[in-house]
């Protein structure tokens, strides 16, 4: 089955919405391939501004960075579903290994939160992902079978296939370091088998990203890849030229 591939950009912590506007000036001016789906992810508070922006523009989305599993609630700082799709978001993404390292993001509340944003209508982008000890140790299988198995546990099979996973080999982020062509395969395609286990079907279809100091130079030759069906994109998705260049390798 032909999977449409996806290029999301992950701003992190930047871009005010000034700068997310001049970024935008620059990006609407030079993006216009075919075929490839594009999401941007802003920070919350350049949410709106570039939804907004790209309103004419139906083929680009717009993501949020993390949210809530619940509808409401006294949750002090977090963001709910409901409130993320009346700002007109398509999708978010769920697991960061910066949310998991740094803030606590266990693969519990992502068994909540995966489901949450489905029933919402949003599209979940889920980041797995192993350390450079896990991988050393050889447990990047296990690794990935423990987060495919708890994170996706309440999603249904007929549910499955719209979900993005995103694997992300954690020592390749913000390093400059990358995945070989053949580890980034290998690593995908084992993702895809996972997904296979409990519906062949749902395997076909969902879609596969990697994520790791992807860049132009070498966009082309990662995406190109079997199981690869697009790039979650850090660092290089923060400059127009490059993000675009990103795109149109595929």
């Amino acid at each position: 089955m032909s999977r449409v591939p996806l290029i999301a950009g992950n701003w992190k912590m930047y871009k005010t919405c000034a700068e997310a506007n001049a970024f935008l000036d620059v990006f609407m001016a030079e993006e216009g391939s075919n075929g490839v789906d594009v999401a941007i992810c802003p920070p919350f508070t350049a949410l709106q501004t570039t939804i907004e922006r790209l309103r004419s523009n139906s083929r680009v989305q717009v993501f949020a960075q993390t949210m809530h599993s619940a509808p409401c609630g006294a949750y002090t700082g977090e963001i709910a579903p409901p409130m993320l799709r009346e700002l007109g978001v398509h999708g978010v993404i769920l697991g960061h290994s910066e949310r998991r390292e740094l803030f606590g993001e266990t693969d519990s509340a992502l068994a909540k939160k995966v489901p949450a944003a489905l029933e919402a209508g949003l599209t979940p982008i889920l980041c797995v992902g192993e350390t450079q000890s896990e991988r050393q140790a050889g447990d990047t299988h296990r690794k990935l079978r423990q987060q495919i198995s708890d994170d996706l546990s309440e999603v249904t099979d007929e549910q499955l296939s719209n979900v993005v996973i995103a694997y992300e080999p954690i020592w390749a982020i913000g390093t400059g370091e990358v995945a070989t062509p053949e580890q980034a395969q290998e690593a995908a395609g084992f993702i895809r088998a996972l997904v296979g286990d409990r519906s062949k079907v749902a395997a076909s279809q969902l879609r596969v990203l990697y994520g790791g100091s992807v860049k132009p130079e070498n966009a082309a030759e990662l995406l190109g890849l079997e199981d690869v069906d697009g790039a979650l994109v850090g660092g290089a998705s923060l400059e127009p030229h490059s993000f675009v260049a990103i795109i149109k390798s595929l």
